[in-house]
């Protein structure tokens, strides 16, 4: 059986330092400020630095602890009460780009995590609109 992208990374406890390293960005970093605005939408940033761990193991291979405690994996139903634009996907992936060279992670499985990351983050970009925002004339 191949190594999963968890398992090339490091495993949990690498991932963890991840996602840490992520939010830590998020926080300090100018471009996380409308992102670190979007998370107050929900349950803040401590929250979510373990919920993204949670979901991150299950979407790189590893155990699936986020479909375990909701019962679902689906970012969209995930994301459904927040409104995002093509500019708040970009800094999420400018972001987690920037974490994961700080963590030293390269090679084929990380260029395959990264296409993963765009793919869904492109998933999540909404209509902005439907929120009484205006129209993200950047979005796909």
């Amino acid at each position: 059986m191949a190594e999963s992208i968890l398992d090339q990374l490091g495993g949990e406890p690498a991932l963890r330092r991840l996602v840490n390293r992520f939010y830590d960005l998020v926080e300090t970093d100018p471009r996380g400020e409308n992102l670190m605005r979007l998370h107050f939408r929900g349950h803040g940033l401590a929250h979510v630095r373990e919920e993204q761990f949670a979901f991150l193991s299950g979407f790189l291979g590893g155990r699936r602890y986020y479909e375990e405690k909701h019962g679902n994996m689906e970012v969209r139903l995930m994301h459904s009460h927040v409104p995002i634009a093509l500019e708040d996907a970009e800094s999420w992936l400018t972001l987690m780009d920037q974490a994961i060279t700080d963590e030293g992670h390269t090679g084929p499985h990380v260029e395959r995590m990264r296409a993963a990351f765009r793919r869904v983050a492109m998933i999540l970009v909404n209509d902005l609109r439907e929120w009484g925002l205006p129209a993200d004339k950047t979005a796909p």
